[in-house]
């Protein structure tokens, strides 16, 4: 018998339960071809990994072992927020290269893709859903309900799809404390999720989705308090590409046992990484209006 492992870890920051999982990976991980492989690549090291974050909002939030900076993770906060939902392309326009959906796009608008006709770009589709003010709506109504869920696959586009959608679904519930704070649980699931080159900007970014969007707007709807419970995220395949495994060497599993954690990670809310997340939303802004000028 040949199983895929499964790996759990659990900590209290974004920062540990990233670093604990990637650690868990390299030396628990089993080896697998990908379909993205070029020719000569090592094989990846592969696994199902559940990460719990016990405390989202809590320091330290930042690792230094992620392929990025503080400006691209303010990029992923916004695209999450549907400031790059336009730059999804015409599914009956071969020559469009753009991309072929947002997961914003998916979660407020499940269920329409976007065509070309003589009036342009329209959207198509046999219904269009806005998942997210129905899962506001319902955790508003009623926070102990188990049915405030979003997904994003559509199997009449993914199935087929080169790229499909990685995120698969988002389910929330909120537990009352004895002060009467609401605390936003959330579990997230991903079929596929590049461990070293995308998964530390996934759970920031749905960290701050869940604060900034679903989290503030239960409060305006409510009156009441809601935090930032604990955070689980499932991995059907978490992984480490065979051509990044050496820079995740040289940046993180030969250097861990020589440097502090302090050496190893960022608080969010430093003063100066503060700064510099809060100051990057003009570049970004004028980053993707060059963008739409250029297609």
């Amino acid at each position: 018998m040949l199983n895929i492992p499964v790996i759990s870890v659990s900590e209290k920051s974004l920062a540990k339960a990233f670093e604990a999982a990637l650690t868990g990976l390299y030396e628990k991980g089993m080896n697998f071809k990908t379909q993205y492989d070029k020719e000569g690549d090592p094989l990846s090291i592969d696994c199902t990994m559940n990460i719990t974050i016990e405390e989202p909002e809590s320091e330290p939030m930042i690792h230094m072992a992620f392929p990025g900076g503080i400006e691209e993770l303010k990029e992923y906060v916004l695209e999450l927020k549907g400031f790059k939902d336009h730059w999804v392309k015409n599914m009956n326009d071969p020559n469009d290269t753009r991309w072929e959906y947002t997961y914003h796009g998916r979660l407020e608008k499940y269920g329409i893709w976007m065509e070309k006709n003589e009036k342009g770009s329209v959207e198509s589709g046999p219904f269009k859903i806005n998942q997210i003010e129905a899962v506001i709506k319902k955790l508003a109504s009623q926070p102990f309900t188990r049915q405030a869920q979003m997904i994003t696959w559509m199997p009449n586009l993914d199935s087929e799809c080169y790229d499909p959608p990685c995120l698969q679904s988002l389910w929330y519930r909120m537990p009352e404390d004895e002060n009467g704070v609401y605390w936003l649980n959330c579990n997230i699931r991903f079929r596929s999720n590049d461990a070293w080159g995308a998964s530390f900007m996934n759970m920031f970014g749905f960290i701050q989705f869940n604060k900034e969007i679903i989290a503030a707007e239960i409060e305006k709807r409510t009156g009441k308090t809601v935090r930032l419970g604990r955070l689980n995220w499932h991995a059907d395949s978490y992984h480490i590409y065979g051509k990044d495994i050496q820079l995740a060497r040289e940046m993180l599993f030969d250097r861990i046992h020589e440097l502090r954690l302090e050496e190893r990670t960022y608080n969010f809310n430093n003063e100066f990484i503060k700064e510099m997340y809060e100051n990057a939303e003009p570049r970004i802004l004028e980053k993707i209006q060059e963008y739409d000028l250029n297609h």
